[in-house]
């Protein structure tokens, strides 16, 4: 099932997500209709706040990168993932910018800058601890879905001029004044 994306504006995106446990109901579900929503509004990550869930759950598929013959690092192989519980260990190498953006601020894009190297603990679909290193575009992905579930998003990371640039469109997003190619859920909507 297709589920509206929540857009900026809305308080579940500001808030720190709490974790989950294998009881958690229907994961199996609300793990499948994220990949569905995510694959339907073109996303190569979505994190639960984003669908108005404030838990520690993200998917990833950074193979469609290669699909879509973006300019990646060669060396990065892709990978589709569930991220559970996930828990930034470190971040390391020098940061580079890339230019990213996010299904709940459609239209706006800017240059994040991010260490290259990541290492991360969380939980797959079976709940078992796995701890793994990243790299590249890879690591950046996950950088950026992490941050959702810290309550961070990537605007905040631009620099202070480019967040200047932004503020009538961010601020139009918040108001539901912007249309999408898929489902949102507006700050200014009820229910």
């Amino acid at each position: 099932m297709i589920l509206p994306i929540y857009a900026y504006g809305q308080p579940v995106l500001k808030k720190v997500a709490t974790p989950i446990t294998p009881e958690y109901p229907e994961l199996s579900a609300l793990i499948a209709n994220m990949w569905e929503t995510m694959y339907h509004a073109d996303g190569v990550g979505l994190a639960a706040p984003q669908i108005g869930l404030s838990i520690r759950l993200f998917v990833i598929d950074t193979l469609q990168l290669e699909r879509k013959k973006e300019e990646i690092d060669p060396t990065d192989k892709g990978f589709k993932k569930v991220f559970i519980n996930a828990e930034m260990l470190e971040e390391t190498g020098d940061p580079w910018a890339y230019e990213e953006g996010c299904l709940s601020i459609p239209r706006i894009r800017g240059d994040v800058e991010r260490p290259a190297i990541i290492r991360i603990r969380y939980q797959n679909e079976q709940f078992e601890t796995l701890e793994e290193t990243f790299s590249g575009i890879d690591a950046r992905v996950i950088q950026h879905e992490y941050d959702h579930i810290q309550g961070i998003l990537f605007t905040e990371r631009l620099k202070p001029l480019k967040r200047r640039l932004i503020q009538r469109k961010m601020e139009e997003i918040r108001q539901g004044k912007i249309s999408a190619d898929y489902r949102m859920r507006f700050f200014s909507q009820k229910g």
